[in-house]
């Protein structure tokens, strides 16, 4: 695959990455939609501070947008994506629909920064050239 359609490709999959975050996770918090609030206390977490975690969530998936900061955005997601998995586990949710959500997304996220950085395939090649 040439170096132009992989990071065409990576740029596909960070931006599905980030409309889906910015959809389904970023815009019910900010937007004080009920959903936000019920989620967290079907959680077992009533009183959680959604709109923080929506403004946090936004921080990072706009670092992850910027390719200069994009690491560092990838970096900080995935410690919200860990939190949500934690949530998910102590609420003893179906492993693969729920509690794995967060590794499938966390996947899609360095899948598409793989993808389009050709720094970070340098740092991890998927095979090594003599």
């Amino acid at each position: 695959m040439s170096q132009k359609t992989m990071t065409r490709l990576g740029w596909v999959l960070s931006g599905l990455y980030i409309l889906f975050i910015l959809g389904a996770s970023v815009y019910p918090k900010l937007s004080g939609m009920p959903i936000a609030d019920e989620t967290m206390v079907s959680l077992g977490w009533e009183g959680s501070p959604v709109l923080m975690i929506g403004i946090l969530e936004l921080i990072c998936v706009l670092l992850y947008a910027v390719p200069a900061t994009a690491v560092l955005g990838a970096v900080l997601s995935m410690a919200i994506l860990g939190g949500a998995m934690t949530m998910q586990i102590f609420a003893d949710m179906p492993l693969l629909s729920n509690k794995l959500f967060s590794i499938y997304l966390g996947l899609f996220m360095w899948g598409g920064l793989w993808l389009r950085s050709p720094r970070l395939r340098g740092l991890f090649p998927l095979a090594r050239t003599p």
